[in-house]
């Protein structure tokens, strides 16, 4: 049947209007660009992100840390060995975390003498006072402040200024440092309690190994100070070499005024009983003047007094450094070793690949007892980046090999190749983004095992990084594992911590990196 328009009627013909006219609309998407596709596709993957959060919390923790703290990897304190980790937060709390204390368990004779050095400085020794009393009455549990629970130690020697040093301080301050002495005839006969300070009080045998404190009918310790009448002093100044605080008044005992001796002169100074609490703040605020205003270790401290926060924040920082100058030094040998490599073949793949299978079959730990034999006097972490970085690109190097072999006969290298391209345009403009994807994977991993490698290296003792304000936390670890026996497994756990956190988010960084940059997954985001 053929159309015939000319017989229309006019009545169905009308003006057409604006809206009834229709063209191609404008394309509002914007175009994505390569990196900003590759950051969507990493954000959708859950684990990539949380990984990388705990990684930049690593960080920033390597970063700031040192600069909160006033403590550095040098510094040590014996006294303090494993005390237990303590904030102020938490340390008036009852919940029993983080306080500084630690559980104890001990029999009638070890509570009594942590009560009588609380009883005497009237500090909480054992926390709130409160202990338990087993059912057949021969254990004593209690919160222990291992802070205040060192007491005196040993009798000090100290020289003649100091001890007018320390009257000054006192004065000034009202906290007390000198305690009143034991007479030296009156105190427990074996060289071990012979000069251990914080026995002041009356013992029922001062011959024994063990002592026992003697208490009153109200079961109150019985001090044992040295004192003496007022009338004597001049005799006791003779007689006796003892000094007493300026300007004591001294108390009064069955109508007599009595004072107490407060240090005894000996050979090289002057004997007195400090309360290490309130002897530490003095030292640093007095008389080094470093900035650390108490003893107060938020990690706790290891075996040699070391602050396990510092430590640990200068050792992250030194694996982080260590580690990024490594894997950038091995990323870019090993990236134009194996373009070269992978894209030019034959003979020149034959020889770079022979060679960097003899380099690659030398192991590690002879290159590092090597340079440390050579290298004896040099840095030990001079020697450890020299042995890392000697063979450490060739895995680099053999990933980014096989990207080029993979990617270098694909159509859109040989229609660059035929428009003329450059090899080195063709390579890292067409080849090189192509394969991206498992190269930066590489690249993120390399951190993680570099810092893993160099931990394990120093857990060992075959690298020791112990010089200066420079530490590892592969010897924070070795530390721990001797802590447990002593019962002080916070000195294990925090640097081992830090290692497992940066080992799994590594991993979970690197796989989101591996399909973020995976160009067959380019317009999948949507």
């Amino acid at each position: 049947m053929e159309n015939n328009f000319n017989n229309i009627p006019a009545e169905k013909f009308r003006f057409a209007t604006k809206n009834d006219l229709y063209h191609d609309s404008k394309f509002e998407t914007k175009p994505v660009s390569y990196f900003q596709g590759a950051f969507r596709r990493f954000c959708k993957n859950k684990g990539a992100v949380v990984g990388g959060v705990v990684i930049a919390v690593l960080v920033l923790f390597a970063i700031f840390a040192p600069f909160f703290t006033p403590f550095q990897p040098a510094y040590y304190d014996m006294v303090y060995a494993y005390v237990t980790p303590k904030n102020k937060l938490f340390a008036n709390s009852s919940i029993g975390f983080w306080d500084g204390c630690r559980n104890k368990e001990t029999n009638y004779v070890g509570y009594l003498k942590d009560y009588a050095l609380a009883s005497e400085t009237g500090r909480e020794v054992i926390k709130n006072g409160e202990y338990k009393i087993s059912e057949d009455g021969s254990n004593y549990s209690y919160r222990y402040d291992t802070y205040y629970g060192v007491g005196f130690g040993k009798y000090k020697i100290i020289s003649p200024e100091e001890f007018n040093d320390i009257q000054r301080y006192q004065n000034e301050t009202g906290r007390q440092i000198l305690y009143p002495v034991v007479k030296l005839a009156d105190r427990p006969t074996l060289e071990k309690n012979k000069y251990d300070a914080n026995i002041y009080y009356k013992v029922e045998n001062p011959k024994a190994s063990t002592l026992r404190p003697k208490v009153d009918q109200n079961g109150e310790i019985i001090p044992n100070y040295w004192k003496y009448e007022a009338s004597e002093f001049s005799n006791l100044m003779a007689e006796y070499n003892s000094l007493r605080i300026e300007g004591e008044n001294g108390f009064e005992e069955d109508g007599k005024q009595y004072f107490y001796v407060y240090g005894r002169r000996v050979d090289g100074g002057i004997e007195v009983r400090a309360e290490y609490y309130e002897y530490y703040i003095y030292q640093h605020n007095e008389v080094k003047k470093d900035g650390i205003e108490e003893p107060l270790f938020l990690f706790g401290t290891t075996q040699t007094g070391k602050d396990i926060f510092a430590c640990l924040a200068y050792g992250a920082r030194f694996s982080f450094i260590f580690a990024t100058i490594v894997a950038i030094a091995n990323f870019v040998v090993g990236v134009i070793w194996g373009s070269i490599s992978g894209y030019f073949g034959g003979k020149i793949d034959l020889f770079m690949e022979r060679f960097s299978e003899i380099l690659g079959s030398v192991p590690t730990m002879i290159v590092i007892t090597l340079l440390k034999y050579h290298m004896g006097t040099s840095s030990q972490a001079l020697v450890l980046f020299i042995a890392f970085f000697a063979t450490g690109w060739i895995g680099m190097a053999g990933r980014t090999r096989m990207q080029f072999y993979r990617f270098k006969n694909q159509e859109y290298v040989l229609a660059a190749r035929t428009l003329g391209a450059s090899d080195s345009r063709i390579m890292f403009k067409h080849i090189f983004p192509n394969g991206l994807g498992t190269i930066v994977t590489s690249f993120a991993l390399v951190i993680p095992s570099m810092i893993y490698s160099e931990t394990s290296l120093s857990y060992l003792g075959i690298i020791n990084l112990e010089a200066g304000n420079t530490t590892s936390v592969g010897t924070l670890i070795a530390a721990g594992q001797q802590s447990i026996m002593a019962n002080a497994g916070y000195v294990a756990f925090f640097p081992c911590m830090f290692l497992v956190l940066l080992m799994l988010s590594f991993n979970l960084f690197g796989n989101g990196l591996r399909d973020a940059f995976n160009p067959s997954l380019r317009g999948t985001e949507d």
